[in-house]
C-alpha cells in the first residue's frame, strides 16, 4: 500500500518570479532602463503571478507616483539647478531594482 503523503512536500511551494538567471537581470534592469518610469511593473507582475501579496505591488505604484509627482512638484522648470529630483529619482531606480533582484530570494519575507 502506497501513502500519498510519503511524496508530498511539507510546505506549499511559492511560485517563482524568475526561470533562469537571465530573466532575472533583465527583469531587474527594467527600473533602470526606464529611468524609473516602470519601477513597479515586476513588482505588479510579482502580485499577478502570486509570486508577492498584492498590497506590496499597490504599495510600489503609489511610492512610484508620490516620487514622480514630488519631483516634478519640487523642480517644474527643465533649467532648474535643484538636485533634489534628481536624486529621488535616483533613489527610486536603485531601490526598485534592487527588491526587483531580491524578489525569488527565499531569506525575504516581506509581502510573500
Amino acid at each position: 500500500m502506497v501513502s500519498p503523503y510519503l511524496n508530498q512536500p511539507l510546505a506549499p511551494i511559492r511560485p517563482r518570479m524568475f526561470a533562469s538567471t537571465p530573466a532575472k537581470v533583465i527583469w531587474t534592469l527594467v527600473p533602470i532602463v526606464s529611468a524609473g518610469l516602470a519601477a513597479a511593473v515586476p513588482f505588479v507582475v510579482a502580485a499577478v503571478k502570486g509570486v508577492i501579496k498584492p498590497w506590496l505591488a499597490i504599495t510600489y505604484v503609489i511610492g512610484e507616483i508620490a516620487v514622480f509627482s514630488i519631483a516634478i512638484g519640487i523642480s517644474p522648470k527643465a533649467n532648474d539647478d535643484n538636485p533634489v529630483p534628481g536624486f529621488l529619482l535616483a533613489l527610486l531606480i536603485i531601490t526598485a531594482a534592487t527588491h526587483t533582484a531580491l524578489l525569488d530570494n527565499e531569506k525575504v519575507n516581506v509581502g510573500k
